[in-house]
């Protein structure tokens, strides 16, 4: 599970994409001020850092490129009212990734997010789950797991769709024999071997739910 760090001192937007995000599989912590970011950063290791700009005790500007100085290198997104030229290239000179301005569509920012976290996390993760889809490896609690290939495409299916419905359909897609049998058996493996949430969404498919 992704964790995000939001920076947003607007209450009602700062709610609305906690839960948006938190929907999508991420954990988020919320801070009002840049001060309560720097606490934050301190105990703990982000996975993203979801920046406003114009908050109080200081901006996420300045706030990014101190951590950037201090060897922090967690990708960061801003969220901005900011329209000017100048705004923007300040922020990517602090160390952003990317940005955009509010008001936005959330459908973007969710893709823009993923995008980022692909580019620098090679990993889906879950709880103490990582599968490092560049070298086609799963790890749980950091220990390499043996499965079969299409254990390992039936995991990466539910890890990239946390908490939405996989539908039998694609999941035979990546099956050698497709049936309702083979498929039930593998979801029981993967429960019993990596102790995931899985339900299944009767007549539909199955669901890996968040942690």
């Amino acid at each position: 599970m992704y964790k995000v760090l939001l920076l947003e001192d607007d209450e009602m937007l700062s709610q609305t994409l906690k839960s948006l995000l938190e929907d999508e599989g991420y954990e988020v912590d919320l801070a009002k001020n840049a001060d309560e970011a720097i606490d934050l950063t301190y105990d703990k290791k982000y996975d993203l850092y979801l920046f406003d700009i114009n908050v109080p005790f200081g901006n996420g500007i300045d706030l990014l490129h101190d951590l950037r100085e201090a060897g922090d290198k967690t990708p960061a997104f801003f969220i901005t009212a900011l329209k000017d030229i100048k705004s923007v290239s300040k922020g990517f000179d602090a160390g952003c990734d990317d940005y955009i301005k509010k008001p936005f569509d959330m459908d973007e920012l969710l893709i823009r997010i993923e995008a980022i976290l692909k580019k620098y996390n090679p990993y889906e993760k879950y709880g103490d789950i990582e599968y490092s889809v560049e070298d086609d490896i799963v790890f749980k609690n950091s220990k390499e797991l043996e499965l079969g290939e299409v254990s390992k495409k039936i995991l990466l299916l539910f890890l990239e769709n946390i908490n939405k419905i996989v539908h039998k359909e694609r999941l035979y897609e990546v099956m050698q024999k497709p049936s309702d049998v083979a498929l039930r058996v593998q979801i029981n493996k993967l429960k019993k071997e990596l102790g995931l949430n899985i339900v299944n969404v009767r007549g539909v498919g199955y669901k890996l739910e968040k942690l």
